[in-house]
Formats: C-alpha cells, structure tokens, sequence
C-alpha cells in the first residue's frame, strides 16, 4: 500500500504555493498529485517519496494534513486496461472513492492510485487476478 498525504486547502491565493514550498524547504519530493476543488475549498492529495516526514512537516506548519492508504496498480497501455482492472473490482463488490495516475517511468505503462473502502479485499481481488500491485517502495524510489 502506498501512504497518500491529504491536504485540507482554503481556496485562497497562496495556499498551493505554501504547501510546495514547505515540501522544499524539508526537501521533501512530490511523486503524483492530485486537487479536488469548490468554490470555498480544496483538497489536494500527495505522494511523496518521504511521507511520515512530510505529514510532521505540514503539521508543524499548522497545514492540516492527513495519511490516508492507497493502492498502486500497473495498468497496461491498451485501450481497455483501466476497464479491466476496474471490472474486477466491481465484480467483488468493491467501491472506489476515487482514483488518479501515476507515470511509470521505466515500463512508460500508467500506474494508478485507488483509493477504496475495503483496502484488504480489493488487494486479495487484484491479487487473485494476477492485477500487477506497485509497492510503496518503488512509488516513493521514483
């Protein structure tokens, strides 16, 4: 499993820029991102290549931040590789709260975070249909 950094932001001027440049300053690296937003407010979720230190970091900094657990998986380039992998899922019954992409530099093949309720279910499923799992020391490593 992979430890995403999640990110309350007020949707004000400045805010992106302080996260980033608290990761900087902690020489923290930013590995994927993705940003959720409404009018009032965000959420941006992070992966980064030294977590814990980037939660500590964020907090000394009075930036309300949370660890939340999610899956990598490798996903093929063809035209139906997300399909299948999310066909999967769902056959198990397994909801997916949301999901954004990862590059896999070497393999130039996709890698997608999932995050879903039932985190051991939905690794016994992938698991179980030979669906390649990326672990969190290579996402980290990259």
């Amino acid at each position: 499993m992979i430890k995403q950094i999640s990110i309350f932001l007020e949707n004000k001027s400045g805010r992106l820029v302080k996260v980033t440049k608290v990761l900087e300053e902690a020489k923290i690296n930013i590995r994927g991102l993705s940003i959720a937003d409404t009018s009032d407010f965000g959420i941006l979720r992070l992966i980064v290549d030294q977590p814990e230190k980037a939660l500590s970091t964020l907090k000394e900094y009075g930036i309300m931040a949370t660890v939340t657990e999610v899956i990598a998986v490798e996903v093929p380039d063809k035209p139906g590789g997300l399909a299948g992998i999310l066909a999967c899922l769902n056959d198990a019954g397994i909801n997916i709260e949301y999901l954004y992409s990862f590059i896999d530099k070497p393999a130039h093949n996709a890698i997608i975070m999932i995050r879903v309720e039932k985190i051991a279910d939905a690794l016994k499923t992938l698991k179980n249909n030979n669906i390649p799992i990326v672990s969190g020391k290579k996402i980290y490593s990259y």
